[in-house]
């Protein structure tokens, strides 16, 4: 079949590491044909660093190339639901960088347009797509663990002197850069079911940005997840499942090569890069690339192992969550203006 034709939007780190992720790929299945960014020159150099054909100096341009077959979002968070769109209107199916938006209103109404134009859409929240987590739904599948009664998770990375982690503005904070990933491993172990209730408690900094949160999910069944996020310090970085019978680990959960069980370790080793990383074990996001290219040829508007759905219900988690600790937003007339009424 012919190779998967990819657009990518932004000249940033995580942009550079997803062309070196599918640099690990075939170039019969994968090929980046073009890069965009807010200026031409950036632009240009990304190209020629990862020999790129095409090069654009605006997102529009792109979106008006017909050899494009999907394209990969990697602006920043505040850029994801004008830029998103944006692509969706031009006909061009969309991987969008996680999280889809920030807040879950933009969310349904990106969601609402794919499914209007009958384009396959997905955030790439890349955990999701790791052989890691084909084995812990393998696991969860097979009732070995019992009822799962409690989920932990923490991610936290010391990211002082990173300037726009501090910046409101740019929508950042722990919960938005960090909190996504466990939230969206609980409810991935939970298959889905709402929570009953979401309760959150986190540290502001001056810039009014959360640099540190904890997340408490109650489910059914007195079942819960206790999940823990910061940008000051280096948690554990893992997440425990608790069964009746038995649990499991896993080791850098969000980019994860291993799975410890009672009994034994499944691993599963990364390619290594050609060129630098920006980010902790960067070619796994191959692994999200492979999906979209399989359900472009299958002809889905959505992944099964990200639904909107799923999406929908991570972006409404961690809404509550930012407006408990004081950090919610709310798009108002083209812009983002803070809600402070739970603050």
């Amino acid at each position: 079949m012919a190779p998967t034709r990819w657009g990518i939007v932004s000249a940033g780190k995580i942009s550079n590491d997803f062309k070196v992720a599918l640099d690990t790929l075939s170039e019969d299945e994968h090929q980046v044909v073009a890069v965009a960014a807010r200026s031409l020159e950036r632009a240009e150099q990304f190209a020629k660093t990862h020999s790129i054909p095409s090069a654009y100096g605006s997102y529009a341009e792109l979106a008006a190339q017909k050899d494009i077959d999907v394209v990969y979002i990697g602006a920043t968070h505040p850029q994801h639901a004008s830029v998103t769109t944006m692509m969706l209107r031009a006909g061009k199916p969309v991987l969008c960088e996680k999280p889809r938006s920030v807040s879950s209103r933009e969310v349904r109404q990106m969601t609402s347009l794919a499914e209007k134009n009958n384009l396959f859409f997905m955030e790439a929240v890349w955990s999701r797509f790791f052989p890691v987590y084909d084995k812990v739904r393998e696991i969860l599948d097979s009732g070995e663990l019992g009822e799962v009664k409690m989920v932990t998770a923490s991610f936290g990375i010391n990211f002082d002197g990173v300037q726009r982690f501090r910046d409101r503005s740019l929508t950042e904070g722990s919960l938005v850069e960090l909190g996504i990933y466990p939230i969206q491993f609980t409810t991935m172990v939970f298959g889905g079911e709402e929570p009953q209730d979401v309760t959150a408690t986190g540290q502001l900094i001056d810039t009014g940005v959360d640099e540190a949160a904890t997340i408490v999910l109650k489910y059914s069944n007195n079942r819960m997840a206790v999940l823990t996020c910061s940008m000051s310090t280096t948690l554990s970085q893992e997440a425990h499942v608790y069964g009746t019978k038995t649990s499991f680990k896993i080791p850098n959960f969000w980019c994860p090569t291993e799975v410890i069980t009672p009994d034994r370790s499944h691993s599963f080793p990364l390619p290594r890069p050609e060129k630098p990383l920006n980010y902790f074990n960067s070619t796994g996001l191959r692994f999200e690339a492979m999906e979209v290219r399989r359900c472009l040829q299958d002809g889905l508007s959505e992944s099964p192992l990200l639904t909107h759905a799923m999406s929908l219900q991570i972006a409404r988690i961690l809404d509550r969550a930012r407006r408990a600790v004081g950090t919610g937003f709310v798009h108002v007339s083209g812009a983002f203006t803070f809600d402070t009424a739970h603050a």
